[in-house]
């Protein structure tokens, strides 16, 4: 006899088989926080300031006309290297002119002194004039000598020849900052038409805030975003009061190929206490007013308070609670410290 199978259970049967079991649910991937290691910290980062390329003293020398006059030709243009000794531009002189009459007449004065002091030593050895008349004529030809030096001196110091030509030089290698002149202008003689900056090293000059008073000193480290180093060479004794700051001087190393006027972030570093180490500033997160690190031990990642020395920069200087060469989370603290909170 066949087995009847009851209406209600064939029903309940019917309904499960039209329905999709329920999904399963989402298993969420178990992301590893980033780390890095902690290092031995030789520097600490005191400021992070703005600085201006400045050029560093004596680099910068005028180049002055010293007569009055008009310009026949430049040789240069702004912004040209130039070597020390190039020509920079010519000019005529009336002053120049004036100065190589004298240098003819000193050199003609010469020698006719010459030639009399010649004489008169003949003369007196054969007994014909007094000695005492040789003697006078070698000090006039003597003092004709000097003039004429005097004048040769003068007209080779002003760069002039002695057609009244005046030739302006490099007096330094470098390269050509500034240049107020152009042919057929005229020269007053008291102003510099060119200035000529040597290639080397450059400054920073700074404007140090008043709460790193006392703190700041010669000597100590600067740095550049793109990794130039230099020192501290001199520190004002005095804040300016408009402006409450105080200025600075800072040499470069390598600071050739930076231009003059240049805006740069610099970094004012001083040396890091003793036993401090340096992580990522993304490592360290506040709990309660103190920093804390998650140091990666074989258990998982534990959280420990640290201190951190005062400063700026991307990187934060431990002085205590963390040891070179350990792990510690730079990602994903939130959920770390929401861990370690249980």
């Amino acid at each position: 006899m066949k087995r009847l199978v009851p209406p209600l259970l064939m029903a309940a049967i019917l309904v499960g088989c039209g329905e999709d079991p329920p999904p399963p649910a989402p298993v969420l991937p178990v992301v590893a926080p980033k780390t890095a290691v902690a290092q031995a910290a030789a520097e600490v980062v005191v400021a992070e300031l703005p600085a201006t390329v400045v050029q560093p003293p004596g680099s910068r020398v005028a180049v002055a006309a010293p007569f009055a006059g008009m310009v026949q030709s430049v040789a240069v243009q702004p912004g040209q290297a130039v070597r020390r000794g190039q020509l920079l531009a010519t000019m005529v002189s009336r002053d120049a002119l004036v100065l190589a009459g004298d240098l003819a007449r000193a050199e003609a004065r010469q020698q006719m002194t010459g030639a009399e002091a010649a004489r008169m030593a003949t003369l007196a050895r054969e007994g014909v004039v007094a000695g005492a008349r040789a003697d006078s004529a070698v000090a006039a030809d003597a003092e004709a000598g000097i003039d004429a030096r005097e004048a040769r001196r003068l007209l080779s110091r002003a760069g002039a020849d002695k057609d009244g030509t005046v030739r302006l030089v490099a007096p330094i290698a470098g390269r050509v900052a500034s240049m107020s002149i152009e042919a057929g202008a005229p020269v007053d003689g008291m102003t510099a038409p060119f200035v000529i900056e040597a290639d080397g090293s450059r400054w920073l000059a700074l404007q140090l805030p008043e709460r790193l008073a006392g703190a700041v000193k010669p000597g100590m480290a600067v740095m550049t975003r793109d990794g130039r180093r230099g020192r501290l060479e001199t520190v004002a004794g005095a804040i300016d009061p408009a402006t409450r700051a105080f200025a600075a001087r800072a040499r470069l190393e390598d600071g050739g190929a930076l231009i003059g006027g240049r805006l740069l972030p610099v970094s004012l570093l001083a040396a890091a206490p003793e036993g401090a180490v340096t992580v990522p500033t993304d490592a360290l997160v506040q709990a309660d007013g103190v920093d804390l690190v998650f140091v990666k031990t074989a258990r998982g990642f534990s959280a420990r308070t640290v201190e951190r020395a005062v400063g700026a920069g991307e990187a934060a200087v431990i002085v205590s609670g963390l040891k070179p060469g350990e792990r510690v989370a730079t990602s994903n603290l939130p959920e770390l410290r929401a861990t370690a909170d249980r």
